[in-house]
């Protein structure tokens, strides 16, 4: 038997929301992910390209997402079955936001854990005076280590759940308050000793210069896809967020300030990052294990790196943290408005069956079980594959349902309304919808084209 439905909760301000909202949006993918593929796609004019696909393709999706949960004032599958009826089809889109929340925050948290153990190594001062060799085996030491992935995860989630189960106002809101301008401080710390390196300038041009040479078609689609990825569209995070709005909220206006803020964040990280490259003879174009390798041998070169070590890990808890919270709130709300359970006890039991499915991803680089003999058979670990999945394959088809739902199936008064209500761009709805109806579908077919080798 089910328990009453509990009142819906609704952010306390509009500020709020953007800062939550924003704080979905940013995430790993924003201080570990973007700085490596700009530098795999040479830097100014793959940062110029993603912008332009974030104007045109993510804050379309963005401000659709957010205008369905705010229409119908339900997360992901009962918002579909109120705006489309209980019988339609569009709820399995509702369905597969759930779905990807629960198997991204899986394999997230493994990520996010691995950010704790260094902050606390930056803290203990074990990254100071270290080779570069003993450094990398640092890495190779903890990915290895079932004990260590296990007890980070699952850390990393207890964390997730205490915001999350203390409700809109009290948990998401109030928090997203703290960490938002903790994270801008941190990385802008940061930004201040970055000035003064010798790789500053060339950084700079390298991050904000045109070079065409290094530029592919592979990676246009690339910045094409991560303009969904580090929106984080297509989950229902946003659609979810948005169900707590007032219904006279500027839904384009604060959509706009997430977009900046997430793009803002990302600039800042790269310019953070690429002195630290330039500096030191790193390859900016080295990929994932950038963070937690050749940034930390940097680190123990520095005056003062250890505590510029502690400043930019405990920045990456922050950020990750932000994201779980919106991720594990779609499968809470999921389970209040479907079906009716208290808060506290949808938070939980989301995240322990969460918790559960970590242990596979956290699992993958210590034994043979889900790491290389998992590979062997599948063609990758259990955590490359889920994140493979979820990332590049289930975020794009979400937010591509969001967007054809809205632009297609969702009645043109209803839709016309809910764009303009209470918004200073209601001059903007037929650019908007034409985007929406054509250029996104568009350019996600060209990232699926590219996932399966067509391009």
């Amino acid at each position: 038997m089910s328990e009453p439905s509990p009142p819906r909760g609704l952010w306390a301000s509009r500020t709020g929301f953007v800062l939550a909202a924003a704080g979905s949006a940013v995430g790993l993918g924003n201080v570990w992910r973007f700085p490596y593929i700009t530098g795999e796609n040479g830097g100014g004019l793959f940062v110029l390209i993603y912008l332009a696909c974030i104007l045109l393709i993510g804050l379309p999706v963005m401000i659709a997402e957010i205008m369905i949960g705010r229409a119908a004032q339900r997360s992901t599958v009962s918002a579909f079955k109120n705006l489309a009826g209980p019988r339609t089809p569009w709820r399995a889109l509702g369905g597969l936001g759930v779905v990807v929340a629960f198997l991204i925050l899986s394999f997230y948290s493994v990520v996010a854990g691995w950010t704790i153990h260094y902050t606390l190594l930056s803290l203990r001062g074990l990254l100071g005076g270290r080779t570069p060799e003993e450094i990398q085996a640092l890495f190779g030491g903890l990915y290895t280590s079932v004990p260590l992935n296990l007890v980070w995860t699952l850390a990393f989630l207890a964390l997730t759940m205490a915001v999350v189960g203390r409700g809109v106002r009290n948990g998401l809101e109030r928090w997203s308050r703290i960490m938002m301008p903790g994270l801008l401080v941190l990385l802008l710390v940061l930004l201040a000793r970055a000035t003064t390196m010798d790789g500053f300038g060339p950084a700079f041009g390298f991050v904000f210069g045109l070079h065409a040479d290094s530029l592919t078609g592979g990676g246009v689609i690339e910045a094409m896809g991560h303009s969904f990825f580090t929106l984080s569209l297509g989950m229902g995070g946003l659609l979810t967020y948005g169900s707590y709005l007032r219904r006279d909220a500027d839904v384009p206006l604060m959509s706009v300030g997430i977009a900046g803020l997430d793009t803002l964040i990302a600039l800042l990280a790269c310019l953070v990052i690429f002195p630290i490259t330039f500096s030191y003879g790193i390859e900016p174009a080295e990929g994932a294990g950038l963070i937690f390798t050749s940034v930390p041998i940097a680190f123990a070169q520095m005056p003062a790196g250890g505590v510029l070590a502690t400043i930019f890990f405990a920045l990456m808890v922050v950020a990750a943290l932000t994201s779980s919270i919106s991720m594990l709130e779609v499968a809470t709300a999921y389970f209040i408005d479907e079906k009716g359970w208290s808060r506290s006890r949808a938070t939980w039991i989301s995240g322990l069956t969460i918790s559960a499915l970590a242990i596979p991803s956290a699992l993958s680089g210590a034994t043979d079980l889900f790491g290389p003999r998992f590979a062997s058979l599948a063609g990758r670990s259990w955590f490359e594959l889920v994140a493979d999945l979820a990332s590049n394959w289930s975020l794009p088809i979400g937010g591509m349902g969001m967007a054809l739902f809205v632009a297609w199936r969702l009645p043109a008064a209803l839709r016309r309304e809910q764009f303009a209500s209470g918004s200073r761009f209601a001059r903007g709805y037929a650019g908007w919808l034409i985007a929406l109806r054509y250029v996104v579908p568009l350019a996600m077919l060209a990232v699926f084209g590219r996932a399966v080798g067509v391009f």
